[in-house]
């Protein structure tokens, strides 16, 4: 396909390739590596003068080294004469850093929107933001992806009896979301809201909506440590549900993450490829 060049960060080659084959071509080269003070180094391996460029790079694993990867490789192009710089960003780093809910907190959501901008992309596309309102962070395009099509599939080709299920949202935040995908299915909705005396730690849960005698489906967008869903699986089993699912978009899975899925009630969890698994399946 004329015109367009597809780098990859470190955070997820894979998906570049896979991204760049249904395309029909390749990833081009690019040489990321660290000097021996740690910091970054960029080497952009073939022209992109006149060029549409995408750089993937999503917010996992190394976070910060991925960040500033993303924003030397924008960077490296737009001085390159590239004549547009698109970021792909799967999963937006500092996402759930979108607003000042106490004093001399950060808005980081807002700071990485600068930094994106000031480093010369022309375009954003990126999947699920946790916060909507993170789009207008940017006075650039931005294009926020959604994973519902992909939820509703999953559903329909995996849970018998799938419309007598109910689809919870694990917090109000999500509760949006939850709603437009029992829309589409026709079937119920339920909320659990749920109280924080720190964070990533739930501290209460309040079931709100009937699961008795249901299949319940918990989707979110993200999974980071588990504790939250793995609450509310145990929520909706107390509550009388027959099983219980998880469908997030992305699977950070930090820390004790999977020891607290692997002993819990949950039947499933299954998340998007929008971070790489294979380290951890």
């Amino acid at each position: 396909m004329p015109n367009i060049k597809i780098f990859a960060g470190n955070s997820h080659p894979e998906l570049a390739q896979r991204i760049a084959q249904r395309l029909g071509t390749e990833p081009s080269k690019v040489v990321l590596k660290k000097f021996a003070n740690q910091e970054t180094c960029v080497e952009i391996g073939e022209s992109v003068r006149g060029e549409d460029v995408y750089i993937l790079q999503s917010g996992c694993g190394e976070v910060n080294d991925h960040l500033m990867e993303m924003l030397i490789m924008i960077h490296a192009c737009k001085i390159a004469s590239a004549e547009r710089v698109t970021a792909v960003i799967p999963c937006y780093p500092y996402a759930r850093q979108d607003k000042k809910d106490k004093s001399r907190a950060p808005i980081s959501a807002k700071l990485v929107a600068n930094m994106l901008s000031v480093a010369g992309a022309d375009h954003i596309i990126t999947m699920d933001l946790h916060a909507s309102q993170i789009q207008g962070f940017f006075d650039i395009p931005v294009d926020n992806l959604y994973a519902e099509p992909a939820v509703l599939k999953w559903i329909k080709e995996n849970i018998e009896n799938w419309r007598e299920c109910v689809i919870v949202s694990p917090d109000a935040g999500g509760a949006k979301r939850v709603v437009s995908i029992a829309d589409r299915l026709n079937v119920n909705f339920a909320l659990i809201h749920k109280e924080r005396a720190v964070a990533n730690e739930v501290q209460r849960m309040t079931l709100v909506g009937d699961v008795d005698n249901r299949i319940a489906i918990i989707v979110d967008d993200l999974a980071d440590t588990c504790g939250t869903v793995v609450k509310a699986a145990e929520k909706l089993k107390e509550a009388g549900a027959k099983a219980v699912f998880a469908v997030m978009t992305h699977g950070v899975f930090s820390g004790p993450a999977l020891e607290r899925v692997m002993g819990s009630c949950i039947e499933a969890i299954v998340v998007s490829n929008t971070i790489p698994q294979h380290e951890k399946i």
